[in-house]
């Protein structure tokens, strides 16, 4: 199995980014899949989730109506369309895929000026 994030990087408050998280190694299709996240000194927290199928998502309070998450299983990769970001957005971004609990390397976001 192997789960591997990109996209990440520094961008200013206001900015947008895009996470993707490309799997292999199993039927991707069959699981739902989330974004995580884990700021310096913080716990890792749940971002978003979306369903095996993309159907139905589900999102923290923190990032409803900023963040979207999607998924394309015909490419086996999960994304993260972060809009409006601010400072206190600034993490490592894990993905995660539900029920087997594999993780990824992490992709590091930083909003600053």
């Amino acid at each position: 199995v192997q789960l591997v994030e990109s996209g990440g990087g520094l961008v200013q408050p206001g900015g947008s980014l895009r996470l993707s998280c490309a799997a292999s190694g199993f039927t991707f299709s069959n699981y739902g899949m989330s974004w995580y996240r884990q700021a310096p000194g913080k716990e890792r927290e749940l971002v978003a989730t979306i369903t095996n199928s993309g159907r139905s998502t589900y999102y923290a309070d923190s990032v409803k109506g900023r963040f979207t998450i999607s998924r394309d299983n015909a490419k086996n990769t999960v994304y993260l369309q972060m809009k409006s970001l601010k400072p206190e957005d600034t993490a490592v971004y894990y993905c995660y895929v539900l029920r087997v609990d594999y993780w990824g390397q992490g992709t590091q976001v930083t909003v600053s000026s």
